[in-house]
């Protein structure tokens, strides 16, 4: 029998299940938004929502079109300059999680949002690094949520926007960048996260009815497994039922359901 929910829905769900309660939550736009509103609207209230246009625990109603929907501000605690936002709550090290998307990730959380292709020449001029670089190195820790493609998971990305663990190993404390970084990538097939010391992307859990071949034919590297791997847990009915509540919602809202990256 199939499942009653859908890829999308399940990666969602588990990104939000992820973040947990309690946290302050540097968010992106796109399927990393569904996630954390999400999460704030199932986990409970005390999920703090972070946009960089400076909105300090915003509450939309319906998914956010970009960073500057008039709602984040509408909803926020208060709102500050973008300056501010960027100096003082996020490089001054008060954001727990950064959560991201990307258009191509590799095997150590290394992030491209700019170009597919050569950079003088792409092929595919992308929408650039926002904030999401500042993001990767100053959040706590950062946790990336995106489908599952060779095409987005490749073994060397064209344009290395926001840092994750470089080469590996401790490429970032190498540098001077002492946060966790990347520790989390949930997509619509499974959940990976890094090998202890290498901080290369393992699997540690397959979604339900998903194979391990059907995971390594979707990624652009040889994929390693944990030794141990758990099974998905699915959405249950309230994360269901929230989720597809908050869709509706932007849909009659905005005509679209927010959640293409």
């Amino acid at each position: 029998m199939a499942p009653d929910y859908s890829p999308d829905e399940l990666m969602t769900v588990e990104a939000a299940r992820r973040l947990g309660n309690g946290r302050i939550c540097f968010v992106g736009i796109g399927l990393p938004s569904a996630a954390a509103n999400l999460a704030r609207i199932t986990n409970g209230a005390d999920t703090v929502l972070i946009y960089e246009s400076g909105t300090l625990e915003t509450k939309p109603d319906t998914l956010p079109l970009s960073i500057g929907d008039g709602e984040l501000c509408e909803t926020a605690l208060s709102t500050v300059s973008v300056p501010e936002m960027f100096r003082y709550w996020l490089q001054g090290g008060r954001i727990d999680v950064g959560f991201l998307g990307a258009a191509q990730i590799d095997k150590f959380g290394n992030i491209n949002t700019t170009v597919i292709g050569a950079y003088n020449a792409p092929k595919t001029r992308l929408p650039g690094a926002g904030g999401a670089p500042e993001i990767a190195s100053a959040c706590g820790e950062v946790f990336v949520v995106m489908r599952q493609s060779r095409r987005s998971f490749v073994d060397h990305i064209d344009f290395i926007t926001s840092f994750g663990h470089g080469d590996g190993g401790d490429h970032r404390q190498r540098l001077g960048i002492h946060t966790a970084g990347p520790q989390l990538i949930v997509t619509d097939l499974c959940v990976m996260e890094p090998e202890e010391n290498t901080n290369e992307f393992v699997v540690t859990s397959l979604h339900p009815g998903v194979e391990k071949e059907q995971v390594s034919q979707a990624t652009g590297w040889r994929l390693r497994f944990a030794d141990k791997i758990a099974t998905t847990p699915p959405p249950d009915e309230k994360d269901l039922f929230a989720l597809r509540d908050l869709h509706a919602r932007t849909a009659r809202t905005h005509g679209a359901d927010g959640t293409d990256s």
